[in-house]
């Protein structure tokens, strides 16, 4: 796995040159200062990740985040010392493609490096996702009976915070349904997902709490690194299995959830993002007689979950997200 370093401060160049030189068959490509000499590097050699720094002068990571992904798309991970302070430009990155967010690993005054290992195992992530992607491909059908909606149950990735907003902008403060979204996004991330995602969204957006029910007419985000789920009872759990699963929090087991425990159906949507989460919770949802839909290539960041979605026939509808708010606005009653 060849990786990219965009950053323009020496001392965290070299710091992530080390972390990067103790992961088994990964290496350097090239480095950059800034977003506008990666873009150029890119155009000329092209990693298979890049680790990419926020705030940098002549052009910050979010913008180049948005140039690489509309003209020459790689996959990128924010990786910053500057989270808390530009939080949204943190969301604006994720939505413009970028698969994750991290903190850059700082040294303490032994000289030890603290953060590393978080920074490893989302590489680790996303070397899986990257060879999964090239991999796939499969194709399924099933038959869909329609019911009362009384849920929205969303999963997104890469990309997946655009695509929400364009969602969200476009449904009404009255809308008769809970909505539930399981974004790939780390859980130190999920309270200013939910704050920026209230932006843009007249129904309020909040997140998921162990031992509550959802509510028509508010939007939960899943907002930890477990697995939500909807229990027996219906309320809002959160479960560390599978282990194994290298998708955190994952659609597919939410999902599989609202199929066993939900009563009544509702829509289940798959947004843009790397990968396949997601599918086949979705084809069990078709079956159990939920309305699917998937975000269209257009309109996707990365067309992997969605376009996974669609080979197994998991979807019944390709949209994108300003047709999807009109889709559930129209199914809801």
């Amino acid at each position: 796995m060849r990786i990219a370093i965009v950053n323009d401060l020496l001392i965290e160049i070299e710091i992530l040159r080390k972390v990067i030189k103790s992961i088994e068959a990964t290496e350097i490509a090239w480095t950059a200062t800034n977003g506008a000499e990666a873009i150029e590097k890119l155009n000329a050699d092209k990693p298979d990740l890049i680790l990419m720094n926020l705030m940098m002068p002549v052009m910050d990571g979010a913008t180049a985040t948005k140039i690489i992904m509309e003209s020459n798309p790689c996959s990128i991970m924010i990786v910053t010392t500057s989270l808390n302070i530009n939080r949204t430009k943190v969301f604006d990155a994720m939505g413009y493609g970028a698969l994750d967010v991290v903190e850059t690993p700082v040294l303490d005054e032994a000289g030890n490096l603290i953060g590393e290992d978080n920074l490893v195992k989302k590489i680790s992530t996303i070397r899986k996702l990257i060879s999964y992607t090239s991999q796939f491909e499969k194709k399924q059908s099933a038959i869909y009976s329609g019911n009362k909606v009384n849920m929205v149950a969303i999963g997104s990735s890469t990309g997946g915070p655009k695509a929400l907003t364009g969602i969200l902008s476009n449904l009404p403060a009255n809308l008769n349904a809970a909505i539930v979204i399981v974004q790939h996004v780390d859980s130190k991330f999920a309270d200013g997902l939910a704050e920026w995602l209230n932006k843009y969204s007249e129904l309020p957006v909040e997140i998921a709490v162990a031992k509550t029910k959802p509510i028509n007419g508010r939007v939960y985000i899943a907002g930890t690194n477990d697995h939500l789920i909807i229990d027996p009872l219906g309320y809002f759990e959160y479960t560390p299995e599978p282990i194994n699963y290298h998708y955190r929090p994952s659609v597919d087991r939410f999902f599989e959830s609202i199929k066993d425990n939900w009563i009544g159906t509702g829509i289940a949507i798959v947004l843009t993002g790397m990968g396949n989460d997601g599918a086949k919770g979705l084809l069990k949802l078709k079956k159990a007689g939920w309305l699917t839909i998937a975000q269209d290539e257009a309109s996707s960041v990365v067309f992997g979950m969605p376009k996974v979605a669609a080979e197994l026939g998991a979807s019944m509808e390709i949209l994108n997200p300003v047709e999807i708010a009109d889709k559930i606005k129209r199914t809801i009653i």
